[in-house]
């Protein structure tokens, strides 16, 4: 039971599943109800997914497998089943879109849902559909789910973040301003640990530092990300819930399981990462501008690096070439635990590597991969591939 003051007012919902991959995984398997269940790659990996039993014993999301399972020993480990959670993920956005078509998708567990104006059709108010909508979900697709009803997007994000799990909270126009002054600096939607860090150097750690600051200011230090912290800490946030807002980058990483520092090795690595980034760009029909190459070192200080292409591309071996020239420059024997390759910039697959007269050989190259991607097609993608993708 739910009663807030302005709980008929409010419309804009965000709904965040409950350790969303421990959830499906104990939802088809009963006998790990009551155990610690954690998510994630090997010894080497990062847990992707900690139930709440786990986390009681101080597993977090991200954190490295081997912490985990200092903290937890007896922890049952899976190996993520990410086909299966993708089924999960689209179920789940099927039923919200039976009850709006303003669905926004953050991943496949979490979602904004505009309820504004659903009262007639649903014959209740967009909290009672709010709720009805987590029943459904843990009736057909077997998850739980929490929600977060405000007036605007970033205030739906944390109120759905504060009683989970399976929690409903709310943040009214008249309690924001004040509820957000106690509240640390962390929640801003988009605060990442470097933006903590540098306004932990400038002595502010609460929303009501930031609360005596002019829009400004903030700007001139911060940027574009002042701005957004100036109307966030005011309990503002101008933007609409988008059903059809771009996807903006597409990549893949893995982590070793044992660091690297030969270059050799790194390449073949790199290969296989840009030949499923590639795959996954021609499944989404879609092209890269600039390619990024990001290296997790062994003492996790992870390196980013971008290129920005001549052309749009979804060739894997266009992809390759550019962020090989972009590893080169890191093997100084430095060991890697983690290496990842992404396009971003993305636009329509159409403007895909166009013939280009500075590269004649490029059209050969396109027409060699696309042959490749034609017997995949038929016969899998594990039955043929280039000779540097061999381990």
């Amino acid at each position: 039971m739910l009663r807030h003051a302005e709980l008929l007012e409010l419309s804009i919902a965000h709904l965040d599943c409950d350790a969303f991959y421990a959830s499906v995984e104990k939802r088809d398997d009963p006998s790990l109800a009551d155990k610690p269940v954690i998510v994630g790659g090997g010894h080497r990996g990062v847990v992707s997914a900690a139930c709440y039993v786990a986390r009681t014993y101080g597993v977090r999301s991200a954190m490295p497998m081997f912490k985990a399972l200092k903290a937890c020993p007896h922890a049952v480990v899976i190996k993520p089943d990410m086909a299966k959670y993708s089924t999960a993920g689209h179920q789940i956005r099927a039923i919200m879109k039976d009850y709006t078509p303003l669905v926004e998708p953050l991943s496949l567990d979490e979602a904004f849902m505009d309820l504004t104006g659903t009262e007639r059709l649903h014959g209740q108010s967009p909290a009672a559909t709010a709720a009805a909508i987590v029943n459904r979900i843990a009736q057909e697709a077997g998850v739980n789910a929490s929600i977060g009803l405000s007036y605007n997007k970033s205030l739906a994000k944390v109120a759905s973040d504060l009683d989970k799990p399976r929690g409903f909270a709310i943040i009214g126009r008249a309690e924001a301003v004040e509820f957000l002054a106690g509240q640390p600096v962390s929640i801003i939607w988009g605060a990442g640990k470097a933006l903590q860090t540098k306004l932990a150097k400038a002595g502010i750690t609460t929303i009501a530092q930031l609360q005596t600051m002019e829009e400004n200011d903030l700007m001139a230090q911060y940027g574009a990300m002042g701005k957004r912290m100036a109307q966030f800490v005011r309990g503002d946030d101008p933007r609409d819930i988008s059903p059809n807002r771009p996807t903006k980058s597409i990549s893949s990483e893995t982590t070793f399981h044992h660091d690297i520092a030969d270059g050799e090795e790194l390449k073949k690595i790199l290969w296989l990462q840009a030949d499923r980034v590639a795959r996954r760009m021609k499944t989404a029909q879609l092209a890269g501008t600039t390619v990024n190459l990001k290296l997790r070192r062994a003492d996790f200080r992870i390196l980013t690096r971008s290129r920005r292409l001549p052309d749009p591309t979804q060739l894997a071996d266009t992809i390759y070439h550019h962020c090989v020239e972009l590893l080169a420059a890191e093997v100084n024997g430095t060991a890697y635990r983690l290496l990842g390759v992404g396009l971003s910039g993305l636009v329509d697959g159409i403007e895909a590597d166009p013939l280009s007269l500075a590269d004649p050989e490029g059209g050969r190259r396109a027409d060699a991969e696309r042959a490749l991607d034609k017997v995949r097609e038929r016969f899998g993608t594990e039955v043929i591939g280039k000779g540097r993708g061999l381990r």
